[in-house]
């Protein structure tokens, strides 16, 4: 590799940046191709000599304040984002992530392709942000089905759903134990932490063990008041373009008892939302 990566990925893309882009008015004659050094000084809120010293590669450990500050002015999107922060040999600081709460519209689609396979999405504070017609189907028993850890610890029919409750509390609150580290600053994670630990003394003693995990891939057993039984793994995707998004898709073996349970749920939850037959006159 070359001795002043951090500086020609800098230089490379402030070329690649219009005056326009940034909302800046452009003057004089450009001799340049994109933005000047003393204008990406100005946008990352940076002293001039400071930034020419990067590009230069005679400053070479930027902070983490610095970097996302070049890369709002440098446009970059999340993977240029992370690259630069590899580049000056740091890791992205997920705080200054923009979470994304939205479930884009090309993901639900996504989703609804599924029809046999549950399938939703959740932020960092496992809020359920939307659903496939059998993931709904498959959370009925939840009214509502909003929080994936609020419906663990303050919701009676957790207990019958969940048949290895206390592994799926464990798991739930190092899930959680997570989000407060990517996120300690959020509201949304506070009150739910608030809730939680004043509601449930099982959550309390839980969270006090400090176990962090994330949701990646797992085994889960359900028994469903309507059809039974459900043995099922998981795996969860990051959704690139929202930061803090995961889908979460479960899958039950081929032609298996519980295969068939989920069609069945499947057929008695669409059935379920038909609207009733008007009475003949």
């Amino acid at each position: 590799m070359a001795d002043n990566d951090l500086g020609d990925f800098l230089r490379a893309r402030r070329a690649g940046v219009q005056p326009q882009d940034v909302g800046m008015a452009s003057y004089g004659v450009r001799r340049v191709s994109g933005l000047r050094r003393e204008e990406v000084a100005v946008l990352a809120g940076v002293n001039a000599d400071y930034y020419t010293r990067l590009e230069q590669g005679r400053e070479r450990h930027p902070s983490p304040q610095v970097l996302d500050a070049l890369g709002r002015a440098l446009c970059l999107d999340a993977d240029a984002r992370t690259h630069l922060f590899r580049l000056a040999g740091t890791v992205p600081d997920d705080h200054f992530a923009h979470t994304v709460e939205k479930v884009s519209s090309t993901l639900s689609q996504l989703m609804d392709g599924f029809p046999n396979t549950p399938a939703f999405v959740i932020n960092r504070t496992l809020d359920i942000l939307a659903a496939n017609a059998l993931a709904s189907a498959l959370y009925s028993p939840f009214e509502p089905a909003d929080n994936l850890a609020r419906m663990t610890f303050l919701n009676p029919a957790a207990r019958h759903f969940y048949t290895q409750w206390n592994w799926t509390a464990q798991a739930t609150v190092a899930n959680l134990r997570q989000a407060s580290g990517l996120a300690p600053d959020s509201p949304r994670l506070r009150e739910l932490l608030a809730t939680l630990t004043e509601q449930s003394p099982e959550f309390s003693r839980l969270w006090n063990t400090h176990s962090v995990r994330g949701k990646t891939r797992d085994a889960k057993h359900l028994l469903h008041p309507d059809v039974g039984p459900l043995a099922l793994t998981y795996q969860a995707f990051d959704v690139r373009d929202a930061p803090g998004q995961q889908l979460i898709v479960y899958q039950a073996e081929p032609e298996s008892p519980t295969a068939q349970a989920l069609s069945l749920l499947g057929s008695l939850h669409a059935t379920r939302k038909q609207p009733a037959p008007h009475p003949q006159p």
